[in-house]
């Protein structure tokens, strides 16, 4: 598309992610002394945002439609931090129409708010009739979130949502990120799949909180954070030669354990009470999705005892994924 060619409606799908491994690496307070390390995939479950031209009839030159709703004439005035400074960055001028609805509850580990930014922005290049690559979505969206809003998070979730598809992230001291393309046969990426469960624990957290002790503690932990670095390759090397589940399992199993001495909030006692029954029912490994307290349980289970794991954990929301191998996508440009 051409900067022509100017769509007054555009749709974008961008998925969420799970990752397996390194979360926590991929922060500055870690990357910037050695490098850091990520396995993740994207699954089945997107937010979309719409943007649209919005009719000059109507009194406001902003309307945002997400959970909350925002009429506003001055780009200042806008209270949704991520979709100002979006707009910001790409100097979009209004009147405009952005909204957004997701799959899945915000706050819950698997990188809502960065498939909003990188969503969004897909969204806003397309408006103005330009095309954008996944590196440069997946840049800008980390600038607005970590640069500019001064969020304590990392580029992994990102670059996860503008690429898509099974990856293995390096993060580099410079600043600059790597990218891992995991081209597996489409059966092992269907066996993986087969043994992962993921359970909605029912509690949103804010990442930011967990997220800044962790920062805090880093140099305390540096030990905990280059095993998990090692753990995000030690997975990558087990799905490339046609994945061992029982060891991909203890893998996830021994990284949790160090994920959390990270910081004091990561776990509590129900997540513990539920990674134990999930254990007893047979999972050989699991983690709570994201910066931990709540949000996804996400745990290695045979095809044979899921069953059992719901079960065990009928006290919560067994919530069905699978693998999607594209990042963030426009649906539908209309109109000139």
């Amino acid at each position: 598309m051409n900067a022509t060619h100017r769509p007054s409606l555009v749709v974008t799908r961008t998925p969420l992610r799970v990752s397996f491994a390194g979360g926590g690496t991929d922060l500055p307070g870690f990357y910037e002394r050695e490098y850091g390390a990520v396995l993740s995939t994207t699954i089945d479950k997107y937010l979309y945002v719409t943007v649209k031209r919005h009719n000059e009839l109507f009194h406001e030159g902003f309307r945002l439609n997400y959970s909350q709703t925002e009429h506003v004439n001055r780009l200042d005035e806008i209270q949704n931090h991520i979709a100002r400074e979006c707009l910001r960055l790409l100097q979009v001028e209004p009147p405009i129409y952005i909204s957004t609805v997701a799959d899945l509850p915000e706050f819950s580990g698997l990188g809502s708010s960065s498939s909003f930014a990188v969503g969004l922005l897909n969204a806003l290049h397309s408006y103005r009739g330009e095309g954008v690559s996944a590196a440069q979505l997946a840049e800008e969206a980390s600038r607005v979130e970590v640069e500019v809003l001064k969020r304590p998070i990392g580029k992994q979730d990102h670059y996860a949502a503008a690429v898509g598809g099974l990856n293995f992230f390096c993060f580099m001291p410079d600043g600059k990120v790597t990218v891992e393309h995991q081209r597996i046969p489409e059966g092992v990426v269907r066996r993986l799949f087969e043994h992962l469960l993921m359970f909605w624990t029912g509690i949103q957290r804010d990442a930011g909180a967990v997220l800044t002790e962790q920062q805090r503690n880093t140099p305390q932990r540096l030990d905990q954070l280059r095993a998990m670095r090692e753990h995000a390759r030690a997975l990558q090397r087990l799905v490339s030669n046609g994945f061992d589940p029982l060891t991909f399992g203890r893998v996830l199993d021994q990284t949790w354990q160090l994920k959390r001495q990270l910081a004091s909030t990561i776990t509590n006692d129900r997540i513990d009470a539920w990674y134990h029954r999930a254990k007893a029912a047979g999972a050989t490994g699991g983690k709570i999705c994201g910066a931990g307290g709540g949000g996804f349980l996400l745990l290695v289970m045979p095809p044979d005892r899921r069953d059992a794991a719901r079960k065990a954990l009928q006290d919560l929301t067994d919530v069905p994924i699978h693998y999607e191998a594209q990042g963030s996508r426009v649906l539908l440009p209309f109109g000139e």
